[in-house]
This record gives structure tokens, sequence and C-alpha cells, in this order.
């Protein structure tokens, strides 16, 4: 019988007819049965998702947990703490692979060593009709993988996501698992810690997943605050004045009309209150009119601005964002100088 070599870990909240579909493309896989064993997590589900698993049977090793709903970063770092083999792969449970998925992960990590992250895209799924917003989001992954794909950049600790990618379970615990503070972006949070302690990141743009991505309009949009907000957690908590110093750069060169929307907001008295609500309507029209162009613009300034928004509160107000993004976007000073953290 194959010993398995590697540990798919999938957190779970309430999503049983899709995590169902997970475990069937996983079933599906090409490798040799009894290569990888799949550790579910259910974070505090409801919805019958525990009573499923409790029976389920598939040709892999089902190892499943249930515990008190906790956040994706306490499920993940439960799967890694139950997981028996040397190398974990993180899918969610939305993310469904195809056939060949786990065999690109193992002949990355086989050609690559053990001091390496690799990266598969989450593809759009043919028979899955999205939402405005979420395509958007998919759209603008997209633009990374071309770009990756292209050789335009190489893959950093910020394009890890936890919804397609593996890595040594040794280098997990050594850098302590994910930091359970965050709800939202720890698996970013987690991947600068992993760049920090050496690893590189790799991607392979045939290790693919369908993502059956789905999320209400105010998920998306909060997502986009809270991901803002992270980013200044990160810098504070890790002395990231590096990833400041891009933020400031990217802002820099954000259209004239996000940039401007972006001042208004964070420095005049009410204007949160008028903008927002006018690209919520700019969204809503163009869907209306099925003008996707006008839509993707609303999309476009409504979740950067909002990103924005979150930078400008967890830096504390409009003097400290201009501190920090705006004049940081200068030539000439070093990022060190320029930062304070509250």
């Amino acid at each position: 019988m194959t010993t398995p070599v590697l540990s798919i870990v999938i957190p779970t909240y309430n999503r049983l007819p899709r995590l169902q579909r997970v475990l069937g493309g996983l079933a599906a896989q090409s490798t040799a049965p009894g290569t990888f064993e799949v550790v579910v997590v259910s974070d505090g589900s409801t919805d019958g998702t525990d009573e499923y698993l409790a029976s389920a049977a598939y040709d892999f090793d089902l190892v499943v947990a249930t515990q008190p709903n906790s956040g994706p970063a306490a499920a993940r770092n439960r799967g890694v703490d139950m997981a028996r083999t040397p190398l974990v792969l993180f899918i969610d449970d939305d993310v469904v692979a195809t056939p060949t998925l786990v065999q690109e992960h193992l002949d990355s990590h086989r050609t690559g060593g053990p001091d390496q992250v690799v990266i598969g895209p989450m593809i759009n799924p043919p028979d899955f009709p999205m939402r405005p917003w979420v395509r958007w989001e998919q759209a603008m992954l997209y633009k990374q993988y071309d770009a990756l794909n292209a050789g335009e950049f190489e893959p950093t600790y910020r394009q890890f996501y936890t919804g397609n990618a593996s890595v040594a379970r040794s280098r997990l615990v050594e850098v302590g698992g994910f930091d359970t503070r965050f709800r939202r972006a720890e698996d970013v949070e987690l991947s600068y810690r992993l760049a920090r302690a050496g690893l590189r990141f790799v991607f392979n743009a045939r290790a693919v997943g369908h993502h059956y991505a789905d999320r209400s309009f105010e998920s998306w949009l909060r997502n986009a605050h809270d991901y803002g907000v992270n980013e200044v957690v990160f810098g504070r908590d890790e002395g990231q004045d590096a990833d400041l110093q891009r933020v400031a750069g990217e802002f820099s060169q954000r259209h004239l009309l996000v940039r401007s929307m972006t001042r208004a907001c964070v420095s005049v008295p009410g204007a949160r209150a008028v903008i927002v609500p006018a690209l919520h309507g700019l969204v809503a029209l163009g869907g209306a009119l099925r003008a996707d162009r006008l839509g993707r613009f609303g999309l476009s300034g409504l979740f950067n601005v909002s990103y924005y928004l979150g930078i400008a509160d967890e830096l504390g107000g409009p003097r400290q964002f201009r501190l920090v993004v705006e004049r940081a976007g200068g030539a000439g000073v070093s990022g060190r100088a320029r930062f304070r953290w509250r």
C-alpha cells in the first residue's frame, strides 16, 4: 500500500454542497491511490457538514476534526497539527481540483526541493455564473497569472493564496503557523514570514483549481477595507517599511479619480458618505444597463477607495495617511525615515 506523502488541509464552514464537490474532485486525482490524505476541519459548521463527514467514504484517507467557529487561521493550524505527511497542500472549500492538481504540486516539490512554496492558479469554472464583484476580483487574479506566465515578474509572498498552495509542513511549524488574530489576509501574513525564513515562491500554471467563488457584496467590500487595515498591522508587527513604501508607490500610479476620491474620503468630513454610495450607484447602473465597462469602473473604484480607507483608518487619520502614503511616494527619501507607527 502506498504511504501518503502529502496532506490536503481544507477548512470549511457551512458550505456542505461545495465541500462535497471539492472532495469529489480530490477523489478523481491522477495520483496513485494512497498518495495523499485529506484533513477537513469543520470550523463550527451547522449545516450538516459534521454529520456528512462522520459517515463519508472516499478512496483517500479522510481525517476529520470539528471545533467551535474560530476562523480560517485557527482551522488551518488545526489541520496542519493533524497532518501526518511532510508536505501540506492548502485547498479552500470552494476550489475544485482538476485531475492533475495534486501531481503537479508533488512534481514541483520534487524538482525544487523543500525550501519553496508552490502556488497554483484558481480559475473560473466553466459551469458557474459569478456575481459581478466576484468576476471583477477573478479578473484581477487573471492579470497576475498572465504576468507570471509571461515572466514579467517572479512570484512573491503576495501571490500566496491558501485556496491552492503547498509547502513543507516542517517550515509551517518553524514559523509558527497562521496568526489567529487575523480572519482575513492571514495567508499573506503567513507567507511574509515564510519569505523571511528563506523560502522561495514558485508558480505552477498547470496545478489548476476551479474557484467556485461566491460572497456577498458587503463581504467583498469589507474584505477590501480589511486588507488595507492589515497592510498597516503587518507593517507595525513586522517592521515592513518596504511594504508601505510599495503601497505608496502603487497609490501614486492609481487612476486620478481613484486618488482624488480617496483623498476626499480621508480628509473631507462627510465625503465618504457621498462618494461610496455614488460608486455603489455606478455599479448598479452598469448592471442595469448591461454596461460592463461602467460596472467594472465602479467596482474598481469601490475596491481601491475602501482599501485605502482601511489604511487611513488604521494609521489614525488624514495626517498619517498623507505622511505615509502620499509623501512617501516621493523619490529619494528612505522608507525607514518616513514611516512612523502609532
